[in-house]
């Protein structure tokens, strides 16, 4: 798995060494300790990478579908047999808590679960008869070579969104993890390996943005996936989709809840304390903006403020830990500044997580649940994500008064309703502008078998991750119209 206290990529079947002498710290965001080394990358590495997976390529597609769903039962078997030593990994590397880690494998296994049906999910569609004597028929055929760009956030989770549909359809699949976390991948790459794949269907490179680029511009790579921020998202859309690639890039987001009257406040407190600072923030699918309308300001912000500060931070090894670190240093700066800005522009810090009263915090990257109230629409926070335990409590007179707050955003990843009332739900599920809506759910995140939606700054491309549209993204549709004349059947 490592070499001289780095990482290797997983090339042709076998762990080779990068060309990269350049290397970064892998750090555990809780303690501060050295996990290992990660190589920057270079093209070359990307070039081994991309010829290996295109070699394979042929033998693969021909392989049929229920021979290669075979390999994703083993490595279902595998990931769960091995779930807890994995989820400890996770946790050590990104901070998250174990149980976090534990929910998020479960998650990738239902990816891999939904993958196995690929002899369903392939199939296309025929019509005998279109004209006299003539039939037609749509087929699915793979791509070919197809990589992913994936996150710090969810290093177990997000890269089975695309690998198990990728190679269930018959494609070779690369890897690119965040250089942030690659242990996950390492661990995930050691488990493919005991599948017994054929060498060069999964590759896993390393690596920063020029193992990034250079997978970008290869001719042979037809289609990319990517996680990430809306900036980054919309740099690879446009520079994968100007070398003619297939491309699905799920971008950043602001998450606002609406809460009316007559919500149950203390399963909404719940609920929305849970999905702010669940991960400590760091999810596209966490509430940013909690819209409280008419009198339930009165009845739900003091509630969700006691229920920020009674979350337990700390190590997300140690038991009954609620929320661990944020993932570097940087990104604990970046958080606190922002909470500044929101005070700044006039909001009121009901509950300022910047303050750490305890020493055994100080060599991690915590913070502690934050809550603003007030933050003018106009503030530059109201439209930041912050991706970090931070929650912001606005006030609205109407249901569609929050409405517009949330057409407003410039992002439409998830929105949420608490209410006990049918009709507001039902309006609610129809007119607001995000592509995963809860109800009465804080983190509305689909299971395997939806697609993981997005709508405006959040998303870049036609074809979503999961289910359906994975297959559909992995595939190419060709129809086939066919004539036979009954003469030449008499011939036999």
């Amino acid at each position: 798995m490592t070499s001289v206290g780095s990482v290797n990529n997983w090339v042709g079947g076998r762990w080779v060494r990068s060309e990269s002498q350049d290397l970064l710290s892998v750090v555990n965001p809780a303690t501060g300790d050295l996990l290992t080394h990660v190589p920057a990358g270079t093209a070359g590495d990307v070039e081994k990478a991309v010829e290996t997976a295109a070699a394979a390529f042929p033998e693969w597609r021909r392989t049929p579908a229920e021979e290669r769903i075979q390999y994703l039962f083993r490595l279902k078997r595998l990931l769960e047999d091995h779930l807890e030593e994995m989820a400890k990994v996770c946790t050590e590397e990104n901070g998250k808590t174990i149980e976090e880690s534990r929910a998020e494998l479960r998650r990738a296994v239902e990816n891999v679960e939904v993958a196995c049906t690929i002899p369903t999910l392939m199939q296309g569609y025929n019509l005998e008869d279109v004209a006299r004597g003539i039939d037609e028929m749509m087929i699915r055929q793979p791509l070919g070579v197809v990589a992913a760009i994936t996150p710090f956030n969810f290093p177990a989770m997000v890269p089975f969104w695309f690998l198990p549909y990728a190679i269930a359809c018959g494609n070779t699949f690369i890897l690119k993890p965040s250089e942030k976390v690659p242990l996950t991948a390492v661990r995930c790459f050691e488990l493919l390996a005991e599948t017994k794949l054929p060498a060069g269907v999964v590759t896993l490179v390393h690596g920063t943005k020029g193992v990034v680029d250079a997978l970008l511009d290869h001719p042979k790579v037809r289609a990319i996936s990517f996680v990430g921020s809306t900036p980054v998202a919309k740099y690879i859309y446009a520079r994968a989709s100007a070398s003619g690639k297939r491309v699905q890039c799920q971008g950043g987001a602001k998450n606002h809840v609406i809460v009316l009257p007559d919500a149950d406040v203390d399963m909404a407190t719940r609920i929305v304390s849970d999905s702010a600072f669940g991960c400590a923030g760091q999810r596209c699918l966490a509430v940013s903006i909690a819209v409280t309308i008419g009198e339930a300001q009165r009845s739900f912000s003091q509630k969700v403020v006691d229920a920020a500060a009674s979350i337990r931070v700390g190590n997300g090894l140690e038991d009954k830990v609620q929320m661990g670190p944020v993932i570097t240093g940087e990104s604990k700066q970046r958080i606190e500044g922002l909470i500044g800005r929101g005070v700044q522009d006039g909001g009121k810090a009901l509950l300022d997580g910047r303050t750490l009263d305890s020493p055994s915090l100080q060599r991690g990257h915590f913070l502690r649940p934050t809550v603003l109230d007030g933050v003018p629409v106009e503030s530059a926070l109201s439209e930041t994500e912050i991706f970090g335990p931070v929650l912001s409590l606005v006030h609205a007179k109407t249901m569609e008064e929050g409405m517009a707050m949330i057409a407003r955003s410039p992002y439409g990843n998830a929105a949420s309703l608490f209410t006990t009332s049918g009709a507001a739900a039902r309006a609610f599920r129809y007119e607001a502008p995000a592509g995963n809506i809860g109800i009465n759910l804080g983190v509305a995140a689909p299971m395997a078998y939806f697609p993981f939606s997005g709508w405006k700054n959040s998303f870049f491309g036609v074809l979503h991750g999961q289910g359906r549209d994975g297959v559909e993204f992995y595939t190419e549709e060709k129809v086939v119209i066919e004539r036979w004349y009954p003469e030449w059947t008499r011939k036999f």
